[in-house]
């Protein structure tokens, strides 16, 4: 899609100079929403503001709800107040709401104030749950029947609900004091006679979502259940708003990417990569370089604590980054498919005893197939009395032996590491990739020369 952008943002900017505001009009309407918003991000912010005011009403809220959040502060400020006020009273509520939280208090408190009452009242409850919850995401536009009513009833109210139209797929039943009860299909109802209850059509699923819930909660439940929108409950199970599939698909991608940029040892970005500012990319990637940085450093240590070993047997320190970098590896992997399993709720940490039974089992596997690959590489190898010298066999079994135990170590410390920052309430993801690869490092030398020294003891030891 970003094709467009480049084949049209060169023309309308031409357009813009020319303040040729109806072609531009024409144009740009010729086009959805989602590839407006593309040809935008390609746009600098008074140019956005200038194609924002020519759109029509509906399409400039729907347009400015696909931009990035940054783009849409930028564009913000491009606009009047006038402008802001419409374009804040038109979008989606939960779009309007993703928006609010990332502003200032300062600058969220101004946008409030130019929305009309009644928006202004749905925008301060939407703010009012926890950061990261259901209750952010919901729309409270939606459409709900009483379970008294019968079919008639319903259609009659339905045709009041002409604003609503996107909502009335799944209409959703409540009491007379709006607990929710349970939903009606739309298709059942039509096709039901006028006088039949709407208790005869309740679909006897009680599937639904906590406002207090946090987000993975909904992508997870739109997993399980295969629907396109959830009603959210507050604690009193009354209805106060629904989650369409749409928000979690991009809740989902968030949560994703953020995992992703964790596993890679980064600060999750608030930005799309070209986007966010070169000063602020290198503090979210300074700060874990620099503990990795630190954590190294113990390496050195754990081989000055090995120098005499090494001394006299220097051939010891031609298979360290061999040993080191197979641990890492090692334990990189587990801990990628532990976090990723945690994430996706295939693991809980009920779950954690299983995990390490299968990493023990496939740590020593693994382990025994990088030492059968070692041990070709010393015994078969020419000249290997000269490189490795007389007792290269024993050099071989010191490096094969130490090959199992740095893998195995690698793949519990891992696998374990998720779920013991889960259980202390941190993020997973936080257990990075090279993370693991610098606490393995360290523990794989001390694994290495204590091996070689049990098995080099006497000999070139």
């Amino acid at each position: 899609m970003a094709v467009i952008g480049n084949l049209f943002g060169p023309e309308l900017r031409e357009l813009i100079q020319q303040r040729d505001f109806t072609q531009l009009r024409e144009i740009l309407c010729g086009f959805s929403a989602p590839d407006v918003a593309e040809i935008f991000c390609d746009l600098k912010p008074d140019e956005e503001a200038v194609l924002l005011r020519i759109l029509p009403r509906e399409v400039a809220a729907e347009v400015f709800g696909q931009l990035p959040v940054e783009d849409q502060e930028k564009l913000l400020q491009a606009l009047g107040n006038e402008h802001v006020a419409q374009i804040l009273n038109d979008i989606v509520a939960d779009e309007r709401t993703a928006l609010l939280e990332e502003l200032p208090a300062a600058a969220t408190q101004k946008l409030l104030a130019l929305l009309t009452p009644e928006e202004r009242k749905i925008a301060t409850e939407l703010l009012g749950y926890p950061r990261g919850s259901i209750g952010r995401r919901m729309t409270p536009h939606y459409v709900a029947i009483q379970q008294n009513w019968t079919v008639a009833e319903v259609l009659a109210f339905l045709r009041t609900q002409e604003h609503k139209r996107d909502a009335v797929n799944q209409l959703y039943v409540v009491d007379n004091k709006s607990h929710l009860v349970d939903y009606v299909r739309l298709r059942n109802l039509v096709v039901s006679p006028p006088q039949m209850s709407v208790l005869e059509l309740l679909e006897n699923q009680q599937i639904y979502l906590r406002a207090t819930d946090d987000q993975e909660t909904a992508v997870a439940a739109f997993r399980k259940y295969d629907v396109t929108m959830l009603p959210v409950v507050d604690s009193k199970d009354v209805l106060v708003g629904v989650v369409t599939v749409d928000d979690v698909l991009e809740l989902a991608e968030k949560e994703a990417t953020e995992d992703i940029q964790k596993l890679g040892g980064v600060e999750a970005l608030d930005a799309p990569y070209l986007k966010i500012g070169m000063l602020s990319m290198i503090k979210k990637r300074a700060g874990w370089l620099a503990i990795l940085f630190v954590g190294e450093m113990f390496t050195a240590t754990a081989m000055g604590y090995f120098e005499d070993e090494i001394a006299k047997a220097v051939v010891l320190a031609l298979f360290v980054p061999l040993i080191i970098s197979s641990g890492g590896n090692s334990g990189s992997q587990a801990t990628s498919l532990i976090i990723r399993a945690l994430a996706v709720r295939d693991l809980t940490l009920a779950d954690w005893w299983h995990v390490m039974k299968r990493e023990v089992v496939a740590g020593f596997a693994l382990g025994c197939v990088l030492a059968a690959i070692a041990l070709c590489r010393i015994l078969l190898w020419p000249h290997k009395e000269v490189i490795y010298g007389p007792h290269y066999g024993l050099v071989a079994a010191t490096v094969a032996f130490s090959l199992i135990g740095v893998v195995l170590f690698g793949s519990v410390a891992g696998s374990m590491l998720p779920f013991i920052l889960r259980r202390l309430g941190f993020d997973p993801a936080a257990a990075s990739a090279p993370f693991v690869a610098t606490l393995v490092d360290v523990t794989g030398l001390v694994i290495y020369f204590t091996i070689a020294y049990q098995i080099l003891h006497g000999t070139l030891l």
